[in-house]
């Protein structure tokens, strides 16, 4: 994962980054029935977090806001477990980009879970 010498919470650069590599595995995933199923829930799930979390950047409200980041959220824990079963499986020959890639969602997942305790906190300190 290059993230271009930008700091370590950069999201915008970082999110990205994750869905391509993301889709570097889907890729390199064999092109049989359960390589075509996993794709295609890995697609969807891990590509979807980083358009996620630019609608979180557009929140209407601090609600809406703590919304959108549960989603990102649970798309990341989503793709965890695609991962995982790829892993298990051995379903690809790159288990050093899969590696890199497991420790970079539970990162991503570290952030969210922080984000989202952290905007409960702010919301409900408003009151």
């Amino acid at each position: 994962m290059d993230r271009r010498n930008k700091t370590k919470y950069d999201l915008e650069e970082r999110l990205p980054d994750f869905s391509v590599s993301v889709i570097n595995i889907v890729e390199a995933l064999p092109n049989t029935r359960a390589g075509n199923h996993i794709a295609g829930q890995l697609i969807r799930s891990g590509t979807s977090v980083a358009s996620n979390y630019g609608e979180a950047q557009s929140a209407e409200s601090r609600k809406d806001f703590i919304h959108k980041i549960k989603i990102s959220l649970k798309e990341l824990r989503e793709t965890l477990v695609w991962i995982n079963m790829i892993q298990r499986k051995t379903l690809t020959a790159n288990m050093e980009e899969l590696g890199a890639l497991i420790t970079e969602c539970d990162e991503l997942i570290a952030i969210f879970v922080t984000c989202v305790k952290t905007a409960e906190r702010n919301k409900d300190s408003k009151k």
